[in-house]
């Protein structure tokens, strides 16, 4: 309890992070009803200028370097540790900072803290013969005072560029290979965060990064909003709540979330699937419409009827069956069921095989190194492929009389969203939540 005080953690806050002590091992889930949520106020960080040195619970101190994002909560630097020398852009790490009255940093702390611990994750990957787990390592936490206020601050290793980045600079297209892999490491680290009673909930291009030192490693980053399903093995009843609709970004979220249903593990994987549909067509049937009842109707249709899903997104192509049989899988998942991961991995190990290929650990975005790109920007194809979407749009309007359409929001602009924490206190706190890429 000592080093989450010292950082700043209420005793709520507390009893969340250090959690049942289970360590990650299997713990039968009960039925429990929550209260209400109420909102949540957030302020943003000040600018802190390059050289600010902040001390960590440990009280060893970091160095912070130029900022490189900002959020709806914090802002995001360039760090190292302290040294008479200045934090240079090559610096190997990074300093989240966000006003200590805000929850959502302290949130991905406990997340940490509880779940992926440097010691938890070295014995997943042993255990289950890993080469990596794309869950990232934090390395330190602590509280900092300026000017009057007080900010909470947590140090990660640095990571390389974003998915959406690169997916946008590449024609909204990953190969065939690509997505597969892709799809079998976000696997990978689903199966340990949901074994840890924590589901991500927000799976997408924008918080898929790269290794800073080896491309072919992708890791899944953004806990701040991470949701305990199942704390203490008491799963979340299924409930839909009309106040919480659409919870998500809109273009992936789940059929539950859409419904105002708390977070699951069928729900990860069933946006894990519509991600790797994106990447590998380029498109999703609703990706331009706003309307986040149109885009859940879209998707329940989609859901009833998977092949129609295949047809708008690969029209007058081979349909990848892999993504087929992985889809009805996900289907058939109740809420509170466990997902046999392992299935899962083997349908897309299945599909690398029909492609006459094999998951070699190489993911192939034409970089010539983590931050540059050898393939240019495929213009023909984005023109046909906006040309198809368009196409699409007018004849789903014109048959289900939607609203008019609008242009999806990029990887460069602002998502607002809104997404439900827990606590151990029966209170669950609504937090509305802008993001920028990092």
């Amino acid at each position: 309890s000592g080093p989450l005080r010292s950082a700043g953690i209420s005793d709520r806050a507390e009893g969340a992070a250090a959690g049942s002590g289970r360590g990650g091992g299997k713990m039968p889930c009960k039925k429990k009803t929550y209260g209400k949520k109420t909102p949540a106020k957030r302020q943003l960080a000040e600018v802190f200028p390059a050289g600010e040195v902040l001390a960590d619970k440990s009280r060893k101190e970091w160095k912070l370097g130029v900022p490189i994002g900002q959020g709806g909560f914090g802002r995001l630097y360039l760090a190292d540790v302290n040294s008479s020398k200045s934090v240079g852009s090559d610096a190997p790490y990074v300093a989240k900072v966000e006003p200590s009255q805000n929850g959502p940093l302290s949130v991905e702390v406990m997340f940490y803290l509880r779940a992926a611990r440097t010691d938890q994750i070295r014995k997943w990957t042993e255990s289950h013969k890993l080469e990596y787990l794309g869950v990232p390592k934090y390395l330190a936490f602590g509280l900092h005072e300026r000017n009057g206020n007080s900010y909470r601050f947590m140090i990660m290793d640095r990571f390389g560029r974003d998915l959406q980045k690169i997916f946008e600079e590449n024609g909204k297209r990953f190969s065939h290979k690509t997505v597969l892999q892709l799809g079998l490491r976000i696997l990978d680290i689903l199966e340990y965060i949901h074994e840890h009673e924590y589901v991500h909930g927000d799976i997408k291009a924008s918080n898929i990064l790269l290794s800073y030192k080896n491309p072919n490693q992708v890791y899944l980053v953004d806990y701040g909003l991470a949701y305990r399903y199942c704390p203490d093995g008491v799963h979340k009843v299924y409930k839909e709540d009309s106040k919480m609709c659409h919870d998500g970004t809109i273009e992936y979220t789940s059929i539950d979330a859409h419904k105002g249903v708390a977070p699951s593990r069928r729900g990860d994987l069933e946006i894990l699937g519509y991600c790797m549909i994106h990447w590998l067509s380029g498109c999703l049937p609703w990706e331009d419409n706003n309307d986040p009842n149109f885009v859940r109707d879209s998707k329940i249709r989609c859901r009833d009827n998977i092949s129609v899903l295949m047809d708008k997104c690969f029209p007058g192509k081979n349909k990848p069956a892999e993504i087929v049989k992985y889809m009805e899988k996900v289907k058939l998942l109740s809420y509170e069921e466990k997902p046999v991961y392992q299935h899962f991995r083997e349908i897309l190990l299945q599909g690398l095989k029909a492609i006459g290929q094999k998951d070699d650990g190489v993911l192939d975005f034409g970089l010539s190194e983590n931050g540059g790109l050898q393939t240019k920007p495929m213009q023909k194809n984005k023109r046909k492929a906006a040309a198809a979407s368009k196409e699409r749009n007018e004849a789903e309007t014109e048959d289900t009389g939607s609203p008019v359409k609008k242009k999806r929001t990029t990887s460069n602009a602002v998502t607002t969203r809104t997404r439900k924490m827990t606590s151990p206190n029966p209170k669950k706190v609504t937090a509305t939540r802008k993001r920028v890429q990092k």
